[in-house]
């Protein structure tokens, strides 16, 4: 008996001498691991914050010993989530600001607008979330109470598409303007008047004759911070930070190499020429936590603002289009330069108009350029016939819009141009696969309910009961590829991450539910239990 003890004891020795190290072991897992074949494992092995195995529980535990290994019991997990399109750095400045967001009147915008300001007691009021069609009134407001409430305190508070800004005379005058002297003609913008005066909202570019206090660096650095604990809490592991100054995005390297900023970006430089020679001169930025490589540019305006830009005028205003941010001379000459470098370039397009025009100088351009990836962001309403456009560019979209808007787009644009908007699954078909993002702080943080607005298509609410335009939902394994995968590949990214696969990032997200199999009406209730970045518990 001593004997086959001991046989057994040096068996177990030379079996543990076999096993290789490693950082961290995951076992008894229901991991969707978002490769090529859609495949299921049940764990995996992570070293040197990357992963080196994936597969079946004994395979990873005969193979591989760990000093932490971690039995899910069952949990599903997924690669880490990315946001293929939001405001990062707006978000963490926001957090400093009035939040208006959910406001159900243009009262109760006052209200928060004065509990602020007796809590924060600050010089400038700056506000961001309002949206009048969320109220029983779903009209603009106009800077009356604004300037009674605040006659000597400059107030601008900016609609939550960040297309227009409700201002008062203070901010006017802070701005060397008033309700009568301000530029009456402006390009890709407006002036709403009544009675030749200003009503207080301005849209789009004329949003810019503002002036307003820039933030410190330490409210920057503040609001990246809390911007990243906000991003983790929802297993957020990549955002693609669409529209960022060169300062911004210094520090936000600058963060990340002192490791006081740990997520990683794919940072859309804000198209000025200014950043265009400079960016394009320098080239590719690329290290494993930022990736700088292409730009931003605005198309047009907003659909709920109605500056969104139209082949036929707005159903509900009439003569009125909507218009494009620059001239088409400027979106050709942006273009032009983008094409000639290795920079990809990412357009904002809500319109049709601006989706035919975009999609048709893509085409021009990048005619014998081959793995550009450009993308259209939004896609928002799109003509019948531009929909081929969209072959070799990359559809960048928030499904979160479509339910967000669905109460009032159709009024914009009628009954047959909507069946072309946040049409998801016909321009999935088109290129093969779709970005999906959540365009916060326009709309939440929250990416499960960019997963559920996208296979549900219905708001919180369970409306409407049959789904919104259903022929335009997606799979549950389409919208996970969109957040995770297909996100990737629309950053040059997915060789390294978008997947759990050997040899990439292990960043992946334990959840409290398999959202590919729980119930519809359950997957907004999805909690992250944990985050982890390079293999790191980082939530």
């Amino acid at each position: 008996m001593k004997k086959i003890l001991a046989l057994f004891f040096i068996l177990a020795l030379l079996v543990a001498c076999q096993q290789q190290k490693v950082d961290l072991i995951i076992t008894n897992a229901t991991i969707y691991t978002v490769d090529d074949e859609f495949k299921k494992a049940e764990a995996f092995a992570i070293k040197n914050g990357k992963f080196v195995a994936v597969g079946s529980a004994s395979e990873i535990t005969d193979k591989y010993t760990s000093a932490e290994t971690i039995d899910a019991k069952g949990q599903t997990i997924v690669p880490g989530l990315i946001d293929a399109h939001c405001h990062f750095y707006n978000l963490g400045v926001h957090t400093q600001r009035v939040d208006l967001v959910g406001t159900t009147s243009y009262q109760e915008v006052l209200d928060k607008v004065v509990s602020f300001q007796k809590e924060k007691n600050v010089s400038f009021i700056l506000g961001r979330g309002w949206d009048q069609n969320d109220w029983e009134v779903k009209e603009f407001p106009s800077k009356e109470s604004l300037d009674k409430l605040f006659p000597n305190i400059p107030v601008v508070l900016t609609r939550i598409d960040g297309h227009a800004s409700l201002v008062n005379e203070a901010a006017l005058q802070y701005s060397g303007l008033s309700s009568t002297q301000y530029p009456k003609n402006i390009t890709g913008g407006e002036f709403i008047t009544e009675n030749g005066k200003l009503t207080g909202v301005l849209i789009d570019k004329a949003m810019e004759v503002i002036k307003t206090p820039e933030p410190s660096k330490k409210e920057i650095i503040a609001g990246l911070k809390e911007a990243e604990k906000i991003n983790f809490s929802y297993g957020l592991t990549t955002v693609n930070d669409a529209g960022l100054s060169k300062p911004i995005i210094d520090l936000v390297d600058s963060l990340q190499k002192a490791r006081d900023l740990q997520i990683r970006m794919y940072a859309m430089v804000s198209a000025t020429q200014k950043n265009l020679d400079y960016y394009i001169n320098k080239g590719i930025y690329k290290t494993d936590l930022l990736n700088v490589r292409s730009f931003k540019v605005y198309g047009d305006g907003a659909l709920g603002s109605r500056g969104a830009a139209m082949k036929k005028p707005y159903s509900d205003r009439k003569g009125h289009y909507g218009a494009l941010i620059y001239s088409p001379k400027r979106y050709q000459e942006i273009a032009n330069q983008i094409a000639n470098s290795d920079f990809q370039m990412n357009t904002h397009a809500i319109g049709d108009s601006t989706n035919c025009w975009l999609l048709k100088i893509y085409k021009e351009v990048l005619q014998g350029k081959k793995d550009r990836r450009w993308k259209i962001e939004h896609a928002q309403i799109v003509d019948e016939q531009d929909f081929e456009l969209f072959k070799n560019v990359i559809p960048s979209v928030q499904p979160t819009h479509a339910t967000s808007d669905m109460y009032w787009a159709e009024d914009r644009v009628g009954s047959e141009r909507i069946k072309g908007g946040y049409a998801y699954k016909k321009l999935l078909d088109t290129y093969g696969m779709v970005a999906l993002g959540t365009d916060y702080p326009v709309e939440q943080v929250n990416p499960f309910l960019t997963f559920y607005a996208a296979v549900a298509r219905k708001d919180l609410k369970g409306y409407p009961e049959k789904g919104y335009q259903m022929e335009n939902a997606l799979s549950r394994e389409e919208t996970l590829k969109g957040m995770t995968i297909w996100a990737a590949y629309s950053n040059f990214e997915e060789n390294e991450k978008g997947s759990i696969e050997v040899g990439k990032f292990a960043d992946f997200v334990i959840l409290n539910q398999n959202i590919m199999e729980v119930e519809e009406s359950n997957i907004p209730k999805t909690k992250v239990i944990a985050t982890y970045l390079n293999g790191e518990k980082v939530y």
